[in-house]
């Protein structure tokens, strides 16, 4: 009988625990009956980040998917008025996203769907362990970034 693989072991937890963030937020946003997937909420996540609109392109290659995808993803999201598509001032043949009103309210939301979800998640540790788990994240993170797999501008997907 072999050892068990200890890295193993963690990289078998950490997928355990991705899943239930997952299974949690998703729980969580349906609560807010929003009608956004979580492919959505992640669009809107991103587009946040931009200063102004950004084009598709932009948006595709940010979410490291194919631009067909961030089509289909802004189709929906503007049939339920979370985005606009607009014209670019400088090139009126090329279409930017940008985020309406709702899609503002809409992401306050998904915020506050996310923080709840944390906190069951957090909730079975003390503050020490929790402070313990920060600095292991962050870590985990910072090695991620520096090593260049982090998500898209160095920051997780």
């Amino acid at each position: 009988m072999t050892a068990p693989d200890p890295e193993g072991l963690l990289a078998e937890q950490l997928l355990r625990l991705t899943r239930r963030v997952h299974r949690i937020q998703k729980r969580h946003l349906e609560r807010r009956e929003l009608g956004i997937t979580p492919a959505q909420s992640r669009l809107l996540r991103t587009l946040a980040h931009y200063g102004s609109p950004p084009r598709m392109a932009d948006l595709a290659q940010r979410l490291e998917v194919v631009p067909r995808a961030v089509t289909t993803l802004v189709d929906g999201l503007e049939a339920n008025g979370k985005v606009r598509r607009v014209p670019d001032p400088a090139n009126r043949r090329v279409i930017r996203i940008e985020l309406t009103d709702d899609g503002r309210a809409a992401l306050r939301e998904l915020r506050a769907a996310r923080r709840s979800a944390a906190e069951e998640i957090l909730a079975p540790l003390d503050d020490q362990q929790r402070e313990a788990l920060g600095e292991l994240l962050d870590t985990l993170v910072d090695g991620a970034v520096s090593s260049g797999c982090g998500g898209p501008a160095g920051r997780p997907g």
